[in-house]
């Protein structure tokens, strides 16, 4: 199962089942941040890795300051589809800049909101590839070379071991898939009374 098939499930089950919650996306969810999100992943720009990180956390520090928060302080459960965790292993693992840097320009522009937590979908690029379409380029990201995308897989598998962060096989049945993430949802907010 796709990450994006994945999140859409979900939304549905909220909705069914009457949690309050938002599902936003990274680069995204503000008009600036999608229009950040064209610039970062169009495959017209060649844009220095630096200059990329600093984009995607602008990106970052709107989406937070103008949506997150908000929804946060509402009470709703966020589910966002990529957050910190991205760029520590793309623009970290996968072009090679400053972990440090990273962490902290991740803490500035996260303005506080703590992850409860993440699901790391495992897939190894070559099976990513596959599900994609094999050479169906659909972004910058897309299209860089296999070395890169091993690079930010691997870093993801370091990030993994992180308390907050379970990994789910993704490699399995869509249903699977979907089960074991509801699974782990519910045991995290069920004392809550959320899920």
């Amino acid at each position: 199962m796709g990450k994006s098939t994945l999140i859409m499930r979900l939304k549905r089950h909220f909705e069914a089942v009457g949690v309050p919650s938002l599902f936003t996306r990274e680069p995204g969810g503000t008009a600036v941040s999608e229009r950040l999100r064209d610039i970062i992943l169009s495959v017209e720009n060649k844009i220095d890795p630096l200059t990329e990180l600093f984009l995607y956390e602008a990106a970052r520090r709107e989406h937070v300051a103008q949506v997150i928060i908000p929804a946060l302080n509402e009470g709703k459960v966020v589910v966002c589809d990529r957050f910190i965790d991205s760029t520590t292993a793309y623009q970290g693992y996968g072009r090679g800049l400053d972990l440090g840097l990273i962490e902290a320009l991740n803490s500035a522009a996260s303005m506080g909101a703590e992850i409860d937590l993440t699901i790391f979908l495992d897939l190894p690029p070559a099976l990513g590839f596959v599900r994609k379409g094999g050479a169906d380029i659909k972004d910058r990201m897309d299209s860089e070379d296999t070395a890169f995308h091993e690079r930010v897989y691997n870093g993801f598998k370091e990030i993994a071991k992180s308390k907050r962060v379970v990994t789910v096989d993704a490699g399995q049945g869509m249903e699977e898939v979907f089960k074991e993430v509801l699974r782990l949802i519910n045991e995290k907010y069920r004392h809550k009374g959320l899920i």
